[in-house]
């Protein structure tokens, strides 16, 4: 019987209590290393034959660098602590609305205008921005921003960025290889599994000029209504989280990226969305050093190239309750000095409204350098952020010895990647690594052992296709996260079809209607079974009505939570006979699903973090470390 108790003794004491310890495994046999097979210009050999051991640099490389910063011009050195947006498909020919976005937002036409204008030492790639239509488009403008950057006054390649979690956020869709999510692979518990998507990932956009990724999210999910982290973290114990993180980064980086681990000093305690707001982590001293430092400490133990921060408050590491991107006690006095980080740190979107709540678009890239940043992401307007700098320089409120030092970090970040050595892309590369045969089966064995199995009343699971051939497919189609085929009902047919059942689906939506609910209903009959997609089911939510009039048909009813876990607390009561958890809905997660489902692979998966009841959340109905097994 789950013993009461109070939300914050719930959280400290998962540490203690996880089922499933993740300890330290041997790497998984390593995805091909890609990246740079072209001839390239090497900005005139300003930082060739570097020391790209971990974050370690000779002297020699590091004077040549301060060489190479010595002749930039004040107006360069300020653009290369910028990372920008930038519309378009091609860095000099993108189609015509994208060029207008470009005039409308930045003042530019293209990428290379961008760069000629601002000298930005970064771009980063969205799928809103048209930057990642396919693997060859994204070679050839990633090849396009390094021309620009080399035909600059003094020739600097770029930082090119997305973020690429896998699970719910990813920016480069198929044919490349999707992976499992961060709390999908806090299920597996496997670090071996989490290094070597990491390694996967991190080869394929290597090979498409893709060099910096926004990943692992070392947020500690604590708080099950966080509306903004949730399944992008690995799950709520420290120490499993830390261990991931750990893994990924190695993996990642080893694949030929740099690493990214966010959001510091941790996110994963909030239900206020960064983006639309200011969140406040009320976390102690003591609480922030158990429950949110430990990835941080393991990344950087890792040998971590970046740390991104977060538009939080967080008033035991500041009392000044400025966000942590902007506040000098936590970026410089706990990251930098405490623990001992002297690599680069990158500010989360500034144009995410959690920045921009307490100071004005001119003030915050000033202080977030004054806070001890190095890089300035996507402020909402270029120009006001970058003629802020350039006059806080010139005014010395920012001494350009300041500046200096993060440009050193940053060129030095590009140097260990051979930036200035190999900084193009070739199209063999991409045909050799991206979406490979190895890759994607790797991929959908990861998702095997991430795949949970929480409820199989009168073990009903597996089902066979012989007493259980004719199957429906009812639920939520949330729009594709990732670049995926979809929709999830669609894709869970097809892949219960392919293994011999035969499926049909229907979608009925996050909100099924009392028609839709019916319809459902209707085409129930006749069938050996149902699988519902749910989707963030809450107490008033009428996807517990479908499950219940679904299951009152008398045909057995399998619920596939496709993001949070949490969804089978508020399905209790409802009658279904079996339920599953996937952590995403990503095509390679839904396959998997599928598979268990049908047997043709066993459940592994365990609860990365706690699922409490929806009627008395202080109890926790299955705990962590919760997992089935046929």
């Amino acid at each position: 019987m789950p013993h009461r108790t109070s939300r914050r003794t719930l959280l400290t004491a998962t540490a203690a209590t996880a089922a499933v310890a993740v300890t330290g495994g041997a790497a998984a046999p390593g995805a091909v290393a890609s990246s740079g097979a072209s001839p390239a210009a090497s900005a005139q050999g300003a930082a060739s034959g570097a020391d790209t051991a971990g974050n370690h640099h000779s002297a020699a490389t590091t004077k040549r660098l301060k060489r190479l910063i010595s002749r930039m011009s004040l107006e360069e050195k300020v653009g290369q602590l910028f990372v920008m947006r930038v519309y378009g498909h091609s860095a000099t020919a993108p189609d015509q609305a994208d060029i207008d976005a470009n005039m409308a937002e930045i003042g530019v036409r293209t990428a290379a205008e961008l760069i000629a204008k601002y000298h930005v030492g970064g771009i980063i790639y969205f799928v809103w921005a048209h930057n990642t239509r396919d693997p060859h488009q994204i070679a050839d403008l990633s090849n396009g921003i390094q021309r620009a950057g080399l035909a600059g006054p003094t020739p600097l390649p770029l930082l090119v960025a997305t973020d690429q979690e896998h699970g719910i956020v990813c920016r480069v869709g198929e044919p490349a290889t999707l992976l499992p999510g961060a709390m999908a692979l806090g299920a597996g518990g496997s670090p071996s599994d989490a290094r070597r998507a990491g390694q996967i990932a991190g080869a394929e956009l290597a090979a498409l000029g893709i060099n910096q990724n926004y990943a692992p999210d070392a947020d500690v999910n604590v708080n099950p209504a966080n509306p903004v982290i949730g399944v992008r973290s690995f799950g709520s114990d420290p120490r499993s989280v830390a261990g991931m993180v750990a893994a990924q980064v190695k993996g990642y980086q080893s694949g030929g990226v740099a690493a990214t681990a966010k959001h510091f000093p941790g996110h994963g305690d909030t239900s206020t969305d960064s983006h639309t707001g200011l969140p406040a982590i009320t976390h102690t001293r003591e609480e922030w050093a158990e429950l949110d430092a430990p990835p941080f400490r393991a990344a950087i133990a890792a040998g971590i190239d970046s740390i991104m921060t977060a538009h939080i408050v967080v008033p035991a590491l500041d009392p000044s309750e400025d966000p942590a991107t902007l506040s000098r006690p936590i970026l410089t006095g706990v990251l930098r000095e405490e623990l001992g980080y002297d690599g680069v740190v990158v500010t989360d979107a500034l144009d995410m409204q959690g920045v921009r709540t307490k100071y004005g678009d001119e003030r915050v890239p000033v202080l977030a350098l004054k806070a001890g940043v190095d890089q300035l992401l996507n402020p909402p307007n270029l120009a006001v952020a970058w003629h802020a700098v350039l006059a806080a320089v010139k005014s010395g409120e920012l001494s350009e010895a300041r500046i200096d030092e993060s440009i050193l970090r940053i060129l030095r970040l590009k140097t260990k990647l051979g930036l200035f050595d190999k900084p193009f892309v070739s199209h063999k590369d991409v045909d050799r690594v991206v979406g490979t045969r190895a890759h994607r089966t790797a991929a959908d064995r990861i998702a095997e052992r991430t795949t949970t199995l929480l409820a199989n009343d009168g073990a009903v699971l597996p089902l066979s296709r012989r007493s259980h051939k004719k199957l429906l497919v009812v639920g939520a189609d949330p729009a594709s996260p990732s670049g995926t085929t979809g929709p999830p009902t669609t894709t869970l047919a097809e892949a219960f079809t392919e293994l011999g059942h035969t499926a049909t689906a229907l979608s009925t939506g996050t909100a099924p209607s009392q028609a839709a609910i019916d319809q459902a209903v209707a085409a129930a009959r006749g069938k050996d079974a149902v699988v519902v997609g749910t989707y963030n089911v809450s107490a008033t939510s009428s996807q517990r009505t479908l499950v219940s009039a679904l299951a009152a048909t008398g045909v057995p009813v399998i619920t596939v939570a496709i993001r949070n876990p949490y969804d089978v607390a508020q399905l209790s009561g409802t009658g279904f006979a079996a339920c599953l958890a996937t952590y995403s809905w990503t095509d390679v997660e839904l396959r998997a699903a599928a598979r268990v489902i049908s047997g043709h692979a066993r459940p592994q998966g365990t609860l990365p973090v706690p699922v409490q009841r929806a009627d008395d959340p202080a109890r926790v109905l299955y705990p962590v470390g919760y997992g089935l097994r046929y």
